[in-house]
C-alpha cells in the first residue's frame, strides 16, 4: 500500500527537516550567547551541535525528501503533477534557498575555526534564514492541499499560497522547529563528557528558552482548526476514531513536552539527563507523527480539496466513467504474481488497483477484506455504490456497474476462493440493481467547497 509507505517516510522527513529548520535559529542563538560572553561554553557546544545538525539534516533529511517524492508520485502522480503545474516557481525559489542552506552549512562547517565570530555568526543566520524559507514555502503548498481557498475559482498562485491555514500552519511549523532544536540539544549537552553537571545545566536552560514559544501552540492550533473545512473539523472531532486518537496522541505528547520543558527547565531551571532528554524527544516524534497523520487524514476524501480525489481520479471524471468503465484508459497488466481466478476478478483486481489500492490493501494493513468482513456480497455492493454515503470521508465510486460487481467479485473470491461463483456470468438482475444504487448516490462527494465554521460565525454577525 503506496500510502502507509509514503506517510512513514514523511513523518521521519518532518520530523528531520524541521529540526534543521529550529537547529540553525539554535546556533545563531547560542554563537550570539558566545559573542556576547553570557554563556562561556556555547561556542563548545555551537561546533558540536553543528554536526549532529549536519549529519542529520544533510544526509538523512535530504534521503527523506527524495523518498518522498518517490513515493508521492507512486502514490498520485495527478496530484503531483499538480503541485508542479500551479507551484513550479515555488517549487525553483525554493531549491534556491535550499541551495543557499547547504552553502551557507558547508562554510561553517569548513571554516568556522579559521574565521571571525562576526563572521559565524552571519554564516549561521544565513543557514537559519535559507532553512526557514525552505518551511515557509513548502507549507504554502501543503496546507493548499487542504484549503485550497480561492485558487479553487481562479487558480490563482496568490491564493492557493496564501491559504486559510498558511499563516497558522506556518507560525505552528515554526514553533515546533524551535522546539526540537531545544530537544536534540538537551541531547547533545548530555554527549559533552568535557562538561561538568553545573554547566551541562547551564547549556540545557539556554536551550529551554526555545521551547517557551509551545505557550502559543493551543491558540495556533485552534486558529488552524477554526480555517479547515466543516466536514474535516467534524474527522478531527470524534467523526474519524483513528484521526481523534491520532490527534490526541499529538495534543497530550505536546502538554507533556510543554508542561515539563516551562516549568521543570525553564522557571526552576532544572538539570535533565539524556535518558530523560531523549524520553522527550521520542515524545516529541510521537506528536509530530499524530499531527502529520491528523494534517493529512483531514484532507478526506481529497488529495488536493474539492480538485482530486485521494484515489487520483478527478470529481469531473466521475461521471464519465460511471458510463465508459473506469479502466478504459487503463490497458496495464496485473503485477505478476497477483491472485485471480479468471477474466472477471482479474478485472475486478485492476478497479481495485485504480480505485482502492492508494490506502488500502485487499487483505493486511487497512485490508478491505477486514474492513468489510461482516458484508454479504449484496450488502457490499450497496455500499459501495453508496460509498460517499456509507462513509462520507471515501470518494464515490468512479465506475460502471459490471466494474463494481467484478470488484465484490475479486474481494469475495479473495477471501472464499470459490472460482465457480467469482467467474460465472454478470447476472444482469443484479447489474441494475448496482446501477440504481449507484444512481442514487450520484456522482458528487458529500464534501463539497463551503464556509469554514470561522467564516460561517462572521457571516452571521
Amino acid at each position: 500500500m503506496p500510502g502507509i509507505v509514503m506517510a512513514m517516510v514523511a513523518i521521519v522527513h518532518v520530523f528531520l527537516a524541521q529540526f534543521a529548520v529550529g537547529g540553525g535559529m539554535l546556533l545563531c542563538y547560542f554563537q550570539w550567547l558566545s559573542m556576547t560572553g553570557r554563556c562561556e561554553n556555547a561556542r563548545l557546544f555551537v561546533h558540536g551541535y553543528f554536526k549532529w545538525l549536519v549529519l542529520i539534516s544533510f544526509v538523512a533529511g535530504a534521503a527523506t525528501g527524495v523518498g518522498i517524492w518517490f513515493t508521492a508520485i507512486q502514490v498520485s502522480a495527478p496530484t503531483i503533477g499538480q503541485m508542479i503545474e500551479n507551484f513550479h516557481w515555488i517549487w525553483a525559489t525554493e531549491y534556491l534557498f535550499f541551495l543557499l542552506e547547504i552553502i551557507a552549512g558547508y562554510l561553517f562547517y569548513r571554516y568556522h575555526e579559521r574565521i571571525s565570530d562576526t563572521a559565524c555568526l552571519r554564516l549561521l543566520g544565513m543557514y537559519a534564514f535559507a532553512a526557514w524559507m525552505s518551511l515557509f514555502l513548502i507549507n504554502g503548498i501543503i496546507s493548499w492541499q487542504l484549503t485550497p481557498g480561492g485558487w479553487i475559482e481562479d487558480q490563482s498562485l496568490f491564493a492557493g499560497f496564501f491559504n486559510p491555514t498558511f499563516w497558522p500552519s506556518t507560525l505552528f511549523r515554526t514553533i515546533v522547529a524551535l522546539t526540537l532544536a531545544g530537544l536534540v540539544a538537551c541531547v547533545v549537552v548530555n554527549t559533552m563528557k568535557e562538561l561538568d553537571q553545573e554547566q551541562k545545566r547551564t547549556l540545557i536552560n539556554y536551550a529551554a528558552h526555545l521551547l517557551v514559544p509551545m505557550i502559543a501552540m493551543p491558540i495556533l492550533g485552534i486558529w488552524f482548526y477554526l480555517m479547515m473545512p466543516t466536514d474535516s473539523q467534524g474527522w478531527v472531532a470524534g467523526g474519524s476514531p483513528a484521526m481523534t486518537l491520532f490527534l490526541n496522541i499529538a495534543v497530550g505528547a505536546s502538554l507533556a513536552i510543554g508542561g515539563y520543558a516551562f516549568v521543570g527547565l525553564y522557571l526552576q531551571k532544572l538539570y535533565i539527563n539524556g535518558a530523560t532528554a531523549t524520553l522527550l524527544l521520542l515524545l516529541a516524534f510521537g506528536a509530530t507523527a499524530g499531527g502529520e497523520f491528523v494534517r493529512e487524514g483531514s484532507r478526506k476524501p481529497y488529495s488536493i480539496r474539492y480538485w482530486i480525489y485521494s484515489n487520483g481520479i478527478f470529481p469531473d471524471d466521475v461521471a464519465k466513467m460511471r458510463q465508459e468503465g473506469c479502466l478504459v484508459d487503463d490497458p496495464y497488466p496485473l503485477r505478476d504474481g497477483t491472485p485471480v481466478a479468471g477474466e472477471i476478478t482479474t478485472r475486478g483486481a485492476k478497479v481495485f488497483r485504480r480505485q482502492c489500492a492508494v490506502c488500502h490493501t485487499v487483505s493486511g494493513i487497512n485490508g478491505v477484506s477486514e474492513l468489510t468482513e461482516t458484508w454479504d456480497a449484496d450488502q457490499m455492493r450497496m455500499n459501495i455504490a453508496k460509498l460517499q454515503h456509507t462513509k462520507p470521508f471515501m470518494p464515490p465510486f468512479a465506475g460502471s456497474a459490471e466494474d463494481l460487481e467484478s470488484l465484490v467479485r475479486y474481494l469475495k473470491w479473495f477471501e472464499e476462493r470459490n472460482d465457480q461463483v467469482a467467474e460465472a456470468p454478470y447476472e444482469e438482475e443484479t447489474l441494475k440493481t448496482i446501477q440504481k444504487w449507484l444512481d442514487a448516490a450520484g456522482t458528487a462527494s458529500l464534501s463539497l467547497p463551503g464556509e469554514t465554521s470561522l467564516q460561517a460565525e462572521e457571516g452571521d454577525k
